[in-house]
């Protein structure tokens, strides 16, 4: 068996996890061997995991996409390149769930672009694809022969189905052009500079937190880990060993329990866990066990090094001295997290000392190649850009205060809902990680206008909204969707006073007015949209009592209002919470309101205890109200205990109203 020596080798996906550990080893130990490394910077992407090679002679770097045929090609012929190590993917198997199409896109499509530029420049001598264990799918639990590299492929989700259908492509430019392929399948790989979206790192960073461990189903799922150094061992090894057009398993037959892995975690840092271990809803399609055959990798020369202990305290080590490696991971150490895929990702520039801070991250002797607009020594892009939509509105207006004051990028988008190439051009000029939806129509001065413009009504509440998510679905961008929850009304099963509000799994049951069906009608549909967060808003109330769409404005100027209780949003409690409801990346339906009910005369006896001892009102029935409107309002409770439950610290409307609203709003008469 002969030896390979490469000259020029392209590794994408290098700012990565696996793949910095195989680049930074190469650079290090072959200085002979030029190493250019390609990457987009996607969200589980770091320049600071390329740190230790800054400033080494034989590297760089290139910020760009492997599905960009131009630059593939180009940096294939201008580089040189004889050797391709593909690791870029996207791996997450519970993103692939919400956003396959980006998969395809990323792990088959980008993969066949490499192929075929391999075939078109005619130099490359050895392609080595890395694939994933997790495409010979689900191993049976008694097994005690694992997969070896002639296992039937049997993919279980659409993230390793994707591994897969890349593996067919690698094979076929084998066999139909010659092309001298090398494909990998390893086990789980653990270790520093890991996104903490997988599982140990995130156990790590929560017991660090003093935050319970959370335990997808019962933790029996079986996994076998491997440390990240002895997986760049191995590719080392079969890079210059590899024989053109075999498979190598990269495994090992020490496998671990998911609930052992939290407790070997709880142990060193010396926790009980029994009560830092919780045990939270399964996720899909959670395959029990993946087992592979080590032996042909082991024959080549290859074995594991590093201990299961050893290894896991050496990570503990990092990222105890690490910390904020990653910046603000909160939505990725939730128990069921999903990172969207961003285009072009967040770029986080390296960093090391004080003096290391402002310098350009590419080495001396080399420049960032694309874009050529752009380069690493440009200040650090903030994790978080938001779109708003609404800017003329109450809610969108606010919402742009609340960035101002946090420090988070934001821009008004200025194309119309219903015309998507505006909303295009706004995604590609803001470039933003989230999309905020807070146009619509409503009705001036109520939603009585509705009743006489549904045409207008249904453009911007349906059809307009529609436009937005798919869009924003389009680009893996997360909308976060004002709505309302003017779609329910009292019924037998929700009597009022009961306490028994409107939950999230509720079908609408209020049609009195053309505005509440729109709104009932879209929420319906974007229920097919994975990207949206819909979030139902009642009668917003603000600390702004100048206000006209205030509720309290509203009715402390009405002659007489009627005495219904009703759930209502506390817009200063409730808007900094949908701002982390977006770093989050929460999706689905919540009721945004606070906790429990308060009625219009209990609104208007703390407005006058609070701000005008002098004020007087009259009540008056639904009936008589009825004669005096067009169209029939909305009256319930909703059930808010999925927010509470998501965010503890939510208060109760009364106390609510009373922190937020009317305390700040004392007027010296009542004092």
């Amino acid at each position: 068996m002969g030896s390979y020596t490469p000259k020029n080798i392209l590794i994408t996906g290098a700012a990565g996890f696996i793949a910095s550990h195989v680049a930074n080893r190469l650079i290090r130990s072959y200085p002979d061997y030029n190493i250019v490394v390609l990457d987009k910077l996607d969200y589980c992407s770091n320049l600071k995991n390329l740190l230790p090679s800054k400033s080494s002679p034989n590297f760089k770097f290139v910020k760009g996409d492997i599905g960009s045929a131009d630059l593939v090609n180009y940096l294939l012929i201008t580089e040189s390149i004889d050797t391709i190590m593909h690791f870029a993917a996207q791996t997450h198997v519970d993103n692939s769930f919400g956003n396959s199409f980006e998969f395809t896109k990323n792990n088959i499509y980008g993969t066949h672009v490499l192929l075929e530029a391999c075939k078109v420049t005619g130099q490359i001598r050895r392609f080595i694809h890395v694939s994933t264990d997790e495409v010979y799918g689900e191993t049976d639990e008694d097994a005690v022969v694992g997969n070896h590299e002639a296992s039937q492929l049997l993919p279980t989700n659409p993230y390793s189905a994707t591994k897969a259908g890349a593996e067919m492509l690698v094979m076929a430019y084998g066999r139909s052009y010659g092309l001298p392929v090398i494909t990998t399948r390893g086990n789980n790989v653990y270790g520093p500079n890991q996104f903490p979206e997988k599982l140990i790192p995130k156990f790590i960073l929560l017991a660090m937190q003093g935050k319970p461990l959370p335990i997808h189903g019962d933790g029996s799922n079986v996994r076998s880990y491997l440390y990240c150094e002895d997986v760049a061992e191995a590719f080392e090894l079969i890079l210059h060993k590899g024989e053109v057009g075999h498979v190598y398993n990269i495994g090992t037959k020490k496998e671990r329990r998911v609930i052992d892995v939290a407790k070997d975690i709880c142990r060193l840092f010396s926790v009980d866990p029994e009560t830092n271990i919780k045990f939270v809803e399964n996720r899909p399609f959670n395959d029990q066990r993946y087992f592979l055959d080590d032996q042909k990798l082991k024959i080549l020369g290859w074995s594991e090094r590093t201990i299961w202990q050893e290894g896991l305290k050496k990570t503990i080590e990092w990222y105890t001295k690490n910390p904020n490696w990653w910046g603000d991971v909160s939505g990725a150490l939730l128990p069921h997290p999903r990172m969207l895929m961003m285009p072009g990702g967040i770029e986080r520039h390296l960093e090391g000392s004080e003096e290391e801070k402002s310098e350009s991250f590419v080495p001396s002797n080399t420049r960032m190649l694309v874009p050529p607009s752009k380069s690493c020594s440009s200040p650090r892009k903030p994790p978080y850009k938001f779109l708003i939509y609404g800017k003329t509105g109450w809610i969108g207006g606010l919402l742009g205060k609340l960035c101002e004051k946090q420090g988070i990028p934001f821009e008004y988008g200025k194309g119309r809902l219903q015309d998507r190439s505006s909303l295009l051009a706004d995604i590609q000029n803001v470039r933003p990680t989230h999309v905020f939806n807070a146009a619509g129509v409503t009705g001036r001065p109520n939603v009585d206008w509705c009743e006489s413009h549904k045409a207008e009504t249904i453009r911007a509440n349906v059809a307009g909204t529609l436009t937005l998510a798919d869009v924003c679905r389009e680009h893996g961008l997360l909308m976060l969707n004002f709505a309302t929850g003017c779609i329910f009304e009292y019924d037998a099963k929700h009597p009022e006073g009961s306490g028994v509000g409107f939950t999230e799994e509720d079908k609408p049951n209020f049609f009195g007015s053309f505005y509440s069906k729109t709104k009932a009608m879209v929420e319906e549909l974007l229920k097919e949209y994975d990207n949206v967060c819909t979030l139902r808003v009642r009668m917003p109330i603000s600390s702004d009592l100048n206000n006209p769409r205030n509720f309290i404005t509203k009715i402390s100027r009405y002659n007489k209002v009627v005495n219904i209780p009703n759930s209502v949003t506390i817009l200063d409690e409730l808007l900094p919470i949908s701002i982390e409801m977006a770093k989050r990346n929460l999706r689905g339906i919540w009721n945004f309101t606070n906790p429990g009910v308060v009625s219009h005369n209990e609104i208007l006896e703390m407005y006058k205890h609070y701000i005008d001892p002098k004020f007087t009102w009259a009540n008056f029935t639904i009936e008589e109200q009825a004669k005096v409107i067009v169209a029939a309002r909305s009256n319930n409770e909703m059930d808010a205990s999925k927010l509470k439950k998501e965010f503890p610290e939510l208060l109760p409307v009364k106390e609510s109203l009373i922190k937020y609203v009317f305390e700040p709003n004392k007027t010296n008469s009542t004092q």
